[in-house]
């Protein structure tokens, strides 16, 4: 499910632009979900790091689309900007956000289907690189994958260990553990679920990690993950 959401202050604009998501849904089969927002400072007040691509006018009369952008980028440094405006000057801007691409108004059904295909392209690239985690106190964090460290089983909770910050998650490691098959986690035992790449070394029946955390190995398990370390150091070199 691809998020969208659309910033526009007018109406009619604004319709065009969601009439042709869904044209583009409708042939392409995609799933798509999209909130729309009549002014930037709307955007701003109801962000949560959730989106996929946000599509973006530039000149809006209380906070125009620079300055939202800007305050996203704040919070979201992932999420897909294209800007879609009528006057192209403005447009050079958005290198400071780190947009995408501009469209022009009117904007055309080809040159959106297009563009649309480019951020589709764009998003399969990073797959698997993210999770959005929704916490026990109901905030929203979009979290590199390359940043977790390991993640820790604590009753109905799963503690998410970053290099950044620990993130306290309503939900099982096995849910989890599914999410991020293929991503380079393996178990060194039941309540663990390590990041291979974090691995600075194996000591006993221990696991070290490169922030220090040592992590304790379970014997029913020390054989499949002392080989799932080994492939992946190879993998690294070879890479």
């Amino acid at each position: 499910m691809i998020r969208i959401a659309v910033v526009e202050d007018d109406p009619s604009s604004l319709d065009r632009l969601v009439a042709h998501i869904d044209r583009f849904r409708s042939e392409r089969g995609e799933a798509f979900h999209v909130s729309t927002f009549t002014d930037g400072a709307e955007l701003i007040r109801h962000y949560r790091p959730t989106f996929d691509v946000l599509l973006l006018d530039i000149r809006m009369e209380r906070v125009d689309g620079l300055t939202a952008a800007r305050r996203i980028r704040e919070v979201d440094p992932e999420v897909v900007i294209i800007f879609v405006t009528a006057s192209p000057q403005y447009a050079i801007h958005g290198y400071e956000v780190s947009a995408l691409s501009y469209l022009l108004k009117p904007l055309s059904y080809a040159a959106f289907a297009q563009e649309l295909e480019r951020v589709l392209l764009r998003l399969r690239r990073r797959e698997r690189r993210h999770l959005l985690l929704t916490t026990s106190d109901g905030a929203h964090h979009r979290v590199d994958v390359v940043d977790v460290l390991y993640l820790e089983s604590v009753g109905h909770h799963v503690l998410v260990h970053t290099t950044h910050a620990d993130h306290d998650v309503v939900t099982t490691l096995k849910r989890l553990e599914s999410e991020l098959d293929g991503a380079g986690f393996h178990r060194c035992n039941n309540g663990y679920l390590v990041n291979l790449r974090h691995v600075v070394g194996v000591v006993g029946n221990e696991c070290r990690l490169r922030n220090g955390v040592a992590l304790q190995i379970s014997r029913p398990r020390k054989k499949e993950f002392l080989a799932a370390v080994a492939d992946s150091i190879a993998g690294g070199m070879s890479a």
